[in-house]
């Protein structure tokens, strides 16, 4: 015979362990949730990226009538509130979630604007960043360009591609003050297209406008479909320690790199590439950028314009902000791999180091190294125009010096700077003297 307080005692267990059994089943059902959804519009497509607590196991498909993109998180729960989620998206009406055929599955229906190519793929925790899923939705319909057409009387302007680096999904370093690179990047390249803009017979293209992502192999492609003459890739660096300060400028190199400095930037790309551009690489399409092979002359001749023009920056960044590096520093970059385009990396500064994270903050100190870019570009293209360009039918003036005259009332005599004249004769100081011969731009 059982008395009363046994049964009670074996009915509480029992009810302990079956609620135990509810909650591990549960568990076990939901053992993934979805925390965070971002979406990333860019000019040709939108990237959403789902942050996940564990590996994504999911199946997706496709709809039409109206156009719906399907994904089945498989013991999966979301957390994310939907609403407001695609304000600014023009490929996204709305994401919403349905009801799911297995249990425990959260359903997420992407209801889209138009018939887009689709990839979806994961990506590993890398950075700050845990485990994802990755949608990109690509326009079928590319956006006609207008080109003007110039007629043979006509020269055309000089093109400088200009790379604001990161964007997107991937803010390259933080520093300790919060500050991201890709915002430092794009406000000193949007300086440094107005003052290209400025310049009569050059013209700056801006590869990133927004906060997007765009692929290592998709910059060079834009710069080649652009022609353009330079790619002037903008960064702020970042190291282990905060001690670290100053610019360098890095060019490509076909060897490995060459110091701690150098082999740390490459890694730091590399991870850059999980961060936000997996995409490319895991649809293994083929690359047209990866087809064009060009001969050894034109490869060398384009490596020794990247390595000249990088000692013009050099030279001008010094004067506005300590340099890291005196010399350019050889590194194999994909942003600077082209073949065809004279390229260069511009590290502006240190974002770990807290009084330089400071100045990379400060609008007059980005105005000052977008001007020094400016400047070493112009001087560059001056000395070495390209056939065909309004620059290159410019060309120079040859002053010989009287008695009297100085650099500045030369300068200030032909519309021109004075670094400007020194540059171009390799003057090392201010200092002329009579009868010398000078080379002068032609105002353009």
């Amino acid at each position: 015979m059982f008395s009363g307080l046994t049964i009670s005692k074996t009915v509480q267990q029992f009810t302990a362990s079956l609620l135990l059994f509810i909650c591990f089943c549960s568990t076990a059902v939901a053992a993934n949730r979805i925390d965070g959804i971002r979406i990333w519009p860019a000019p040709e497509n939108t990237r959403i990226v789902f942050d996940l607590k564990n590996k994504p196991d999911y199946k997706y498909f496709s709809l039409s009538n109206p156009e719906r993109l399907v994904i089945d998180f498989k013991h999966s729960k979301n957390s994310v509130n939907l609403k407001k989620l695609t304000k600014n998206d023009p490929r996204i009406k709305l994401i919403r979630t349905s009801t799911a055929k297995a249990s425990g599955t959260t359903r997420m229906v992407i209801e889209l604007t138009d018939d887009y190519r689709i990839t979806v793929f994961p990506l590993a925790p890398a950075g700050q960043y845990s485990n994802r899923l990755v949608v990109d939705l690509y326009d079928k319909k590319k956006k006609s360009t207008v080109v003007k057409q110039i007629s043979s009387s006509k020269k055309r302007d000089v093109v400088i591609a200009i790379v604001a680096g990161h964007g997107g999904e991937d803010p390259g370093s933080i520093g300790a003050r919060g500050t991201y690179e890709k915002r430092v990047t794009l406000k000193i390249a949007k300086e440094l297209e107005k003052l290209i803009n400025a310049r009569k017979g050059m013209k700056a293209v801006m590869i990133r406008t927004g906060d997007y992502y765009v692929n290592h192999n998709r910059k060079t492609q834009l710069a080649r479909q652009s022609k353009a003459d330079l790619l002037i890739s903008i960064h702020a660096d970042a190291f282990t320690s905060s001690k670290p300060s100053g610019a360098s400028v890095l060019v490509q190199s076909p060897r490995r790199a060459n110091s701690e400095f150098a082999r740390w930037i490459a890694n730091r790309e590399k991870e850059s590439e999980l961060l936000g551009g997996a995409g490319e690489t895991i649809k293994k399409t083929k690359d047209k950028n990866l087809a064009i092979t060009l001969a050894d002359m034109k490869k060398e001749h384009t490596m020794g314009s990247s390595y000249e023009f990088a000692q013009h920056v050099l030279k001008q960044l010094k004067k506005v902000t300590k340099l890291h590096k005196k010399k350019p520093e050889g590194l194999s970059l994909a942003v600077l791999k082209s073949s065809d385009i004279p390229s260069v990396l511009i590290e502006t500064g240190f974002i770990s180091n807290y009084q330089e994270e400071k100045r990379l903050n400060n609008t007059s100190h980005q105005r000052r190294l977008a001007k020094a870019i400016y400047i070493a570009t112009n001087d560059y293209f001056s000395q070495n125009p390209p056939k065909g360009t309004l620059l290159a039918s410019i060309g120079y003036k040859k002053h010989k010096v009287s008695s009297g005259e100085s650099l500045s009332v030369l300068a200030q005599r032909y519309k021109v700077s004075m670094a400007t004249i020194k540059s171009i004769n390799n003057l090392k100081s201010n200092n002329v003297r009579i009868g010398q011969t000078l080379k002068i731009p032609r105002a353009g």
